[in-house]
């Protein structure tokens, strides 16, 4: 495969890293410890069209790759990766279940203000027995005169209580198949009588990203809510995710390249026994690591976004990309606190934010134990029955 960039793809990704740090580092500090959501900082990725980059034009995307939109997601990760993420679920999570499920009325109803960036849509799939075990779901949706009736509740959610916040694709079980539960998944816009967002989570990192548990108390939505058919969503969401983790994956290199690009600048400027750190062999162990992790982690990345673009599946390649470049992300910024040593663990050095935001990247989307489960079931297939 080739791994040269186009001059297009170069050029989105010099566009969004000017912009990634001339507007999005300066705040990033801030915004981590106010925890408000960047509202300018998403309008600004807005008016750089990033929430419509990897969707055709006859959906009203930019018609861009989906290696573009992990180039930019790397990008903006190495600025913050608050900001990073939320792009990610809007994009990743929010909008493609619609572009590639949706109906035309609503891909016309729900897409033109989503891919403007002006409004975010959440995917609600995880519960709190349903996580890594997707298929463990216990909301329901119940037919009742041409609605469907959904209670339960979802945790851990991303972008769905902003005031930009426009609604929510829920996984929710709609009947029963061979004695195994039918998933399917039913768009909510916000303000639906009986669908509830609770305040936002106190979290370890990711401060200025929106992120809550959801309820859904006999929350009455339209039966054309339904996106895509009827029992299928258990598949929809498992082709969703395998985007996402790529996704995921990019911004795991972004933050990791953070992790390696402040690692380099503390050490040659930090003296210690009449020298900058810089000198010292033990120092430049650590920083080529990193930088040799991180490049195969990039090129693992860039494999599984080209099989997207192919048009093939990328599922072991996604799962390897996002298992690999996540666990690299989170050793390098073990690394770059050893290197700023006190320094490294004051709030005042990014590195500090950096390790707080980067061990969910192990977590969401799939974490590390399941990618491995995935790629071994991958190996085995041909093999034998598991």
């Amino acid at each position: 495969m080739n791994f040269d960039l186009t001059d297009e793809q170069r050029q989105i990704r010099s566009t969004v890293r000017a912009f990634a740090q001339d507007e999005v580092a300066p705040r990033a500090a801030a915004y981590d410890e106010s925890g408000e959501f960047p509202y300018d900082l998403v309008a600004g990725m807005a008016n750089l069209g990033l929430f419509a980059l990897p969707f055709p034009q006859s959906v009203g995307g930019a018609g861009g790759d989906f290696l573009s939109y992990c180039l930019a997601l790397e990008e903006i990760a190495r600025a913050d990766a608050a900001v990073a993420i939320t792009l990610e679920a809007a994009v990743s999570l929010g909008i493609s279940p619609i572009v590639s499920f949706g109906t035309s009325e609503q891909q016309e109803r729900w897409l033109p203000e989503l891919l403007a960036g002006t409004k975010l849509w959440a995917f609600g799939l995880t519960e709190a027995e349903a996580g890594s075990d997707a298929g463990g779901t216990r909301t329901r949706a119940e037919r009742s005169d041409g609605e469907w009736v959904i209670n339960g509740g979802k945790v851990f959610i991303t972008n769905a209580g902003t005031e930009i916040s426009a609604g929510v694709t829920v996984t929710a079980v709609t009947g029963n198949a061979d004695g195994e539960p039918q998933i399917s998944a039913i768009a909510v816009e916000r303000g639906t009588p009986g669908y509830s967002q609770a305040a936002k989570y106190r979290k370890l990192g990711w401060h200025a990203s929106d992120t809550r548990e959801l309820v859904f108390a006999d929350c009455h939505v339209p039966q054309t809510n339904m996106i895509g058919t009827e029992g299928g969503g258990y598949r929809q969401f498992l082709q969703i995710l395998e985007g996402g983790r790529v996704a995921i994956a990019a911004l795991s290199v972004g933050l990791a390249q953070a992790c390696l690009d402040a690692s380099l600048s503390y050490s040659v400027q930090r003296h210690q026994f009449g020298q900058p750190i810089a000198r010292f062999q033990a120092t430049q162990f650590k920083l080529a690591d990193m930088a040799t992790q991180i490049e195969l982690s990039r090129l693992m990345t860039w494999r599984a976004a080209g099989a997207i673009d192919a048009g093939r599946s990328a599922a072991p390649y996604a799962s390897m990309a996002k298992l690999h470049a996540s666990e690299v992300a989170t050793a390098c910024a073990n690394q770059a606190v050893q290197i700023h040593g006190g320094y490294g663990f004051m709030e005042e050095s990014p590195v500090a934010r950096y390790y707080r935001d980067v061990k969910v990247n192990e977590i969401g989307e799939g974490t590390s134990e399941v990618q491995r489960i995935l790629i071994a079931r991958h190996l085995l297939e041909d093999l034998m029955e598991i």
